[in-house]
């Protein structure tokens, strides 16, 4: 039997979906995290270099992964919303942006930590450093330009606006140790080359790395529901649903 996805762009048929899929998401999120710090903290070994301080990659790389990965899957809905006009995209767009806001702080923060032992300072204004500050700045950016606009479909309009446009740093951030001389080392995990760590540590980074994709489902799906309530409170099925949920 074939499903029509097409339907659940609808935010009454995406509610309903959103509930049933929040706790599958936030407990393989929670497994995930716990079987990750495991491996990372305990079973991984410890690097000749960096000695254990090399541990923070665990936290570090899949922050900053999710701070990139999530800023594009923003910008595309926003880019849905605005070609299309469908409310969902934007409602999702708008969710995804504080959750990759703090992805890409914890990003910096860690890095900052790392950089300490590693390259004896905080900060560098290095160029890979600098386009993550920068996207911290965008998603900074798109959130108060929505807020700060009161008719809801030009708030819409205008922030989506701004997400495709800054879109063009995330290649800047991914690309930025090729381009240009920087303290900051290459990527480990490469598609055209073997990974250039062990794989207990590759092993640990990718498990951390799905839990936060689960996490940020999980979290974007409760704003998403949050934000179809409060734009659709005074069509009849939202005021049932209410009813509901508050009996």
């Amino acid at each position: 039997m074939a499903v029509n996805w097409f339907k659940y762009s609808s935010p009454p048929a995406f509610y309903p979906l959103a509930g049933r899929l929040i706790p599958w998401f936030a407990a393989a999120a929670a497994v995930l995290a716990l079987i990750g710090i495991y491996v990372g903290l305990v079973v991984a070994p410890t690097d000749y270099q960096q000695g254990d301080s090399y541990r923070i990659i665990f936290i570090h790389v899949p922050a900053a992964w999710m701070s990139m990965f999530i800023y594009l899957v923003m910008a595309v809905y926003a880019g849905i919303g605005l070609i299309f006009n469908t409310r969902l995209s934007g409602y999702m767009a708008r969710a995804l942006a504080p959750t990759g806001a703090m992805f890409t702080f914890i990003a910096l923060w860690t890095g900052a930590l790392w950089g300490r032992p590693t390259w004896g300072a905080w900060w560098v204004w290095d160029a890979r450093l600098t386009s993550e500050l920068i996207l911290l700045f965008l998603y900074l950016g798109y959130i108060s330009l929505y807020a700060a606009i009161d008719d809801p479909r030009r708030a819409a309009r205008a922030s989506g606006l701004l997400a495709l446009i800054g879109a063009v740093n995330v290649p800047i951030i991914y690309f930025s140790v090729k381009w240009w001389n920087t303290l900051h080392q290459g990527a480990s995990i490469s598609l055209t080359k073997a990974p250039t760590m062990a794989a207990t540590m590759l092993t640990g980074m990718m498990i951390m790395a799905v839990a936060a994709w689960c996490y940020t489902i999980a979290v974007a799906l409760m704003r998403v529901r949050c934000e179809i309530l409060e734009r659709e409170v005074h069509s009849e099925w939202a005021a049932e649903q209410l009813a509901r949920e508050a009996r």
